[in-house]
């Protein structure tokens, strides 16, 4: 074809004008999606491809002009509408059209996103911007590994959550919690948008280099809503100093934001005074450097919640206690991942729970005996009443003490709502539940206590919203899925439920609802081969979720006989009996008010 021929071609055939009409629409549509996406929590890929959907439809519609034609009979193939009867002329000038109006309303939109960013840059703005997030408020981010060594990254991870810790029990101020806070590790986000997701004012960040025995760190305060720094400070100490450091870090900061928490008061707290709320803060710690680093292995690798590293936290916490039988922290620390043994890991059978709860006693009254008030092992002791002893009225005390030291801790007030529900209080529970999510946004943890407390409630869309964003956060975390699956059960999508339980990654958590489900749908022989497998592999360990399965079959007799073996075995399962809705069947059974009297669960008990 000649080359004048083909390009006529092009601009006969609308080429060109589909071309500027397509660019300018797609352009249209990104902005709106910008806007749009956020606002419905979009993950980052939707975007990503979303984009390159547009990308790839640009040559389609420049074919699609070049190949057919739109005609009153419909859309034809260029070859089959003689020249005579092409309206091609026509449908350009409606093409032209549609691009001006377009072109004007992104002329618009480009002045608006103009004036709208120049607006922010001003004070009056940014004033706006930041009005409904407290001035006493403040998030410590994960201090940076400069080491040689990348193996020190529990090192450096675990200066900036000792300091986090510290920071929390000081009255008055917000403290983002650590599992958000540290979700910015690794990634180039800005101090305005940490601010904004985190919902605090201040930013502490840093680094640390570690060299023989010697570590120097860095240490700044950041105004979140400008970027502007308000502090910094080098320390370049001996390992046997750290904890010193550590301290004048955070004395400082409180210095630094001593107006804010006290509203700009004239008579500000003295230098004595911060002194000894650090003081009171800074409990239960070591001077020992090797019991120290042995420790900060152990909260790093606790903090990755999966039963192999739950295994290495406790023999970090080991070697911390060894070197030195006085570091009540890590005797806590120690507790909370035998605590953790109980809950979740099912090697060892019943033999390995019994030991794992002796253990976990012994390591919490060490840790008490020392610190009387601290909080990491009163959290531990209220697991042990709550989960496994079923003391309510001795958990409900210490919890009230714990939160009176700890009002901020987020895995404090998931185990209060934990009580809360056990007891029957509903509205509490969930409230408990909503504060802890609300303090530690990106906690899988704290997701999955909201969504299993919003199922219970009968909100069953709402729980799958937070099962979602579980998931999304922590895929391999047990009861995710099946959690899903137990939603649709309660709706009666006996499908949908099984579909869902079938991806979790708990064997007990995926055969309790497919179990459930397939009775429901009249799948006998499946639902008894799924019941046949809990009991088979979870006998010892999972005894409650036994139950729970012949209690929404309707058989009694087997439901009761397994509560009664989860309350022998201390199943953790057990402090949802009056909330499950597994198990209504059983209410108008005699026994289920004598098994809620032996577990100390009837109402006249709670009073």
């Amino acid at each position: 074809m000649n080359p004048k021929n083909f390009f006529a071609e092009l601009k006969r055939r609308n080429v060109y004008k589909v071309a500027v009409a397509y660019a300018l629409v797609a352009w249209l549509l990104i902005q709106a999606a910008s806007i749009l996406f956020p606002t419905f929590d979009a993950p980052p890929w939707v975007m990503k491809v979303f984009v390159a959907v547009l990308v790839l439809g640009f040559p389609i519609a420049l074919v699609f002009s070049w190949a057919f034609e739109i005609t009153p009979e419909g859309i034809k193939r260029e070859e089959d509408v003689p020249p005579n009867e092409s309206i091609t002329h026509h449908t350009g000038r409606k093409i032209v059209g549609i691009t001006i109006v377009v072109a004007v309303i992104a002329a618009g939109l480009f002045v608006y996103q103009l004036v709208r960013s120049k607006n922010t840059g001003t004070p009056r703005q940014s004033e706006a911007t930041t009005a409904s997030i407290s001035q006493k408020s403040v998030a410590v981010l994960a201090f940076a590994n400069l080491s040689d060594d990348k193996g020190s990254e529990y090192f450096s991870d675990g200066i900036s959550e000792e300091l986090l810790t510290v920071l929390q029990k000081i009255p008055g101020l917000h403290v983002a919690a650590r599992t958000s806070a540290f979700s910015f590790k690794g990634k180039n986000a800005t101090a305005q948008e940490i601010g904004q997701k985190l919902g605090v004012a201040h930013l502490v960040e840093g680094s640390m280099r570690k060299a023989g025995d010697m570590v120097r760190i860095a240490a700044r305060l950041t105004q979140a809503n400008t970027g502007e720094e308000q502090w910094s400070e080098n320390y370049t100490r001996n390992l046997k100093d750290v904890f010193a450091v550590q301290s004048e870090i955070a004395q400082t900061i409180v210095e630094q934001l001593r107006g804010q928490l006290t509203d700009g008061a004239a008579n500000p707290t003295t230098k004595a005074e911060i002194q000894a709320e650090v003081r009171a803060a800074v409990k239960g710690g070591t001077k020992n450097v090797e019991a120290h680093e042995s420790y900060l292995q152990g909260r790093f690798f606790a903090n990755r919640h999966s039963e192999k590293e739950a295994d290495q936290a406790r023999v970090a916490y080991q070697r911390a206690v060894e070197l030195d039988p006085k570091f009540a922290l890590a005797w806590a620390g120690l507790a909370q991942t035998h605590v953790w043994d109980c809950n979740y890991a099912t090697e060892g059978g019943q033999k390995g729970f019994n030991a794992h709860l002796a253990a976990a006693r012994e390591a919490v009254e060490r840790a008490l005996a020392l610190e009387p008030d601290l909080p990491e092992a009163l959290f531990a002791r209220a697991t042990i009443e709550t989960n496994f002893d079923y003391n309510w009225k001795s958990a409900a005390e210490t919890l009230r003490k714990a939160l009176t030291l700890a009002p901020q801790d987020p895995a404090l007030l998931m185990q209060a709502g934990n009580l809360a529900a056990a007891r029957g209080e509903k509205t509490q529970s969930l409230e408990f539940d909503r504060r802890a999510v609300a303090l530690d946004p990106v906690n899988a943890q704290a997701r999955a206590f909201l969504a299993s407390n919003l199922s219970n409630s009968g909100k069953q869309e709402e729980a799958r919203t937070e099962y979602a964003r579980m998931i999304e956060l922590n895929p391999s975390a047990p009861n995710s899925h099946a959690g899903v699956g137990l939603s649709y059960l309660l709706e009666g999508k006996f499908e949908e439920a099984a579909t869902a339980a079938q991806k979790d990654a708990a064997d007990w958590a995926r055969l309790l609802i497919m179990s459930c489900a397939r009775w429901a749908q009249k799948r006998i022989p499946e639902s008894d081969a799924a019941l046949a497998e809990l009991i088979a592999t979870a006998g010892e360990t999972g005894a409650y979720q036994i139950a729970e399965v012949y209690g929404y079959r309707n058989d009694k007799d087997h439901a009761f006989e397994w509560l009664e073996r989860a309350r022998r075995q201390r199943d953790a399962g057990l402090p949802i009996l009056r909330a499950d809705t597994l198990l209504p069947n059983l209410h108008d059974d005699p026994r289920w008010d004598a098994f809620l009297r032996k577990m100390g669960l009837a109402d006249d008990q709670l009073k």
